[in-house]
């Protein structure tokens, strides 16, 4: 869509006006890049941590241990959080007609849609990512051994539970946290927007994190347990878990994703707002 909408606009400006286009659609996408570098290589050793501490392994003694499933992580970042944008633009549309804001009740909805929708998409990397650190091999061996032990259909293991997470996790940063970060700049205009996106992003990120552990616990335990022989089910593993070490169980590991989310929803909530800047002051 903005590409289109570049090049229709592009074939309109003088040479001047272009190159001031191109060094914008630059800056945009080398910002795009930095801050998708610094979550990625922030964000992989924290989820180590987590799926060490939740599956009961050993943590990793080396640093190329910590950064295993990076490959996996890196290259399904944009293209997730792309569709996750893409849908909830869609089913927006589709609520409203575009012929009005939605509702701060209706954000959040719609990001939780969109968020449920990308569980097809997110749950098989999520699996790769626990299994490389089973496996200890690359990507695309860990893919092909668990094809052909369980099947294709084995990929896809645990993405209901995916689909609880992400759902609220997306209601996160596309819906409850860029409410929360207009609220405080309405009410605190003098705290700026830096502080607020801050603060809003937060607040976002520790409520998703919060509600939405124990389900990520129970899927990182059945995306491990492939044959099923301790976990046949999300519902039965949250069980299971809890029986063995009550509620601070359940929330193994959470510290370290609560840092990553709230980390996630800054840049994520920022880079999407940048862009919708630019959009409006260049493409429009």
């Amino acid at each position: 869509m903005i590409i289109v909408a570049t090049f229709r606009n592009a074939c309109a400006l003088g040479r001047r006006e272009w190159v001031r286009v191109a060094n914008a659609t630059y800056k945009m996408t080398d910002d795009i890049v930095f801050f998708a570098f610094v979550r990625v290589n922030v964000a992989v050793p924290l989820i180590t941590f987590k799926i060490c501490v939740q599956d009961g392994r050993a943590l990793p003694t080396s640093v190329g241990g910590w950064y295993r499933g990076v490959g996996a992580n890196a290259s399904s970042l944009a293209p997730i959080t792309a569709a996750q944008v893409a849908v909830n633009g869609v089913l927006e549309r589709a609520l409203t007609n575009g012929t009005r804001a939605l509702t701060d009740v209706e954000q959040i909805g719609v990001a939780m849609g969109a968020g449920a929708l990308s569980a097809s998409l997110y749950s098989p990397v999520d699996l790769t990512v626990i299994q490389q650190g089973k496996m200890k091999l690359g990507p695309g061996a860990t893919i092909s051994a668990v094809v052909r032990d369980g099947g294709l259909a084995k990929m896809w293991r645990g993405t209901m539970s995916c689909a609880a997470r992400e759902s609220i996790y997306t209601a996160g940063y596309l819906g409850l946290g860029p409410v929360l970060t207009s609220k405080i700049k309405a009410a605190k205009p003098e705290l700026g927007d830096l502080t607020a996106s801050v603060l809003g992003s937060s607040a976002a990120g520790t409520m998703a994190a919060l509600m939405t552990h124990p389900i990520d616990t129970a899927k990182t335990c059945m995306q491990s347990d492939l044959a099923g022989v301790k976990y046949t089910s999300a519902t039965q593993a949250i069980g299971e878990v809890y029986k063995q070490g009550g509620i601070r169980a359940l929330y193994q590991g959470g510290a370290a994703r609560t840092v990553r989310i709230c980390g996630a929803f800054f840049i994520v909530g920022n880079i999407r707002e940048f862009a919708t800047t630019y959009k409006n002051e260049h493409l429009l």
